[in-house]
């Protein structure tokens, strides 16, 4: 094997952890991938890899030479894409991953503008709750919605902001009054959406400089899916704290209306997220720019029809 292979399959083994996973991504075997690692280490005479039965450490001279290698790594991949014009010519297959109620909402639809303005390239679009491995499941963009990224070695672009809102059927505020502060929805059945993304038992309203948090107590009925929810809501199930994005077109028709409507949560905000490397595919610079035009935008409108203050981009 020769050493650059190496280099690839050593930072492979750093990033993903195991021989094992790396061996099922290359689709190869744990023996190739340990050989390759160990004949790096001879060839430098250095120890990159503790190895035991239960986990993988990094020593600190593998840990050097793994940013080194990254760089060496990411340079041959920019002469080669180079030479084939992959960052000019957005073309081959893209790979993303988004939450459910944004994904189904404006997601696909930033999707079908994609593909028409650049029908060379394949779109595959995987929905669901969790924030994926993008290199284990080889996705090359995935659309998350949070207050805050955790550290990773990801790159990330801001491309919207999110806010929820009290919700509830014309029917059910028939039958039942509505409330007039946070602390009148104990009186009320309240829809809770309970995802990783959402703490269903605390919602936090904002309005204007004043803030509340209100526990919903009392009988309740919980759902982990935002389209899930609209239809509850909108079959008189109760109040519930719905995304903004999510409501907008049954606010507009009439078949949800706004309950305190004063009151938000706090802004969260809209992401796409993408493997850390020194240079970008010209298929998902394309994708991103296409997500700030069809998701951020639509985002931004819907926040000023219900008059809620946007913040900064950061």
């Amino acid at each position: 094997m020769d050493k650059v292979h190496n280099m690839s399959v050593f930072a492979k083994v750093v990033e993903m952890g195991s021989f094992t996973a790396v061996a099922n991504h290359l689709d190869t075997t744990v023996g190739n991938i340990s050989r390759a690692v160990s004949v790096l280490e001879e060839s430098l005479n250095a120890r990159l890899l503790q190895r035991s039965t239960r986990r993988l450490a990094v020593t600190d001279a593998g840990r050097r030479f793994y940013e080194r290698s990254v760089a060496i790594l990411a340079d041959i991949d920019l002469a080669e894409a180079e030479a084939r014009d992959a960052l000019l010519a957005p073309r081959g297959m893209l790979r993303v991953h988004a939450v459910p109620g944004l994904g189904r909402q404006l997601v696909s639809r930033a999707v079908l503008a994609y593909r028409g303005a650049y029908p060379d390239v394949s779109v595959d679009l995987l929905l669901s709750q969790r924030m994926p491995n993008l290199l284990e499941e080889q996705l090359d963009v995935a659309v998350v919605i949070a207050r805050t990224l955790p550290d990773s070695a990801y790159v990330s672009q801001k491309i919207g902001v999110s806010h929820c809102i009290l919700a509830a059927s014309p029917g059910y505020l028939a039958q039942h009054p509505a409330p007039e502060r946070p602390e009148d929805l104990a009186d009320h059945t309240c829809v809770l959406l309970s995802t990783v993304d959402y703490v269903p038992d605390e919602w936090h309203l904002e309005s204007g400089d004043s803030s509340a948090v209100y526990r919903p107590v009392g009988p309740h009925f919980s759902v982990n899916d935002m389209d899930a929810m609209s239809t509850a809501l909108r079959d008189g199930a109760g109040i519930g704290l719905i995304a903004g994005f999510s409501a907008i077109d049954d606010l507009r028709n009439g078949s949800l209306v706004r309950v305190l409507p004063g009151y938000h949560t706090y802004q969260r905000n809209v992401y796409a997220v993408y493997s850390s490397r020194q240079f970008v595919d010209a298929k998902i610079k394309r994708f991103i720019d296409v997500l700030k035009t069809h998701v951020g935008d639509p985002l931004n409108a819907y926040a000023n029809e219900l008059a809620i203050k946007v913040g900064e981009l950061v």
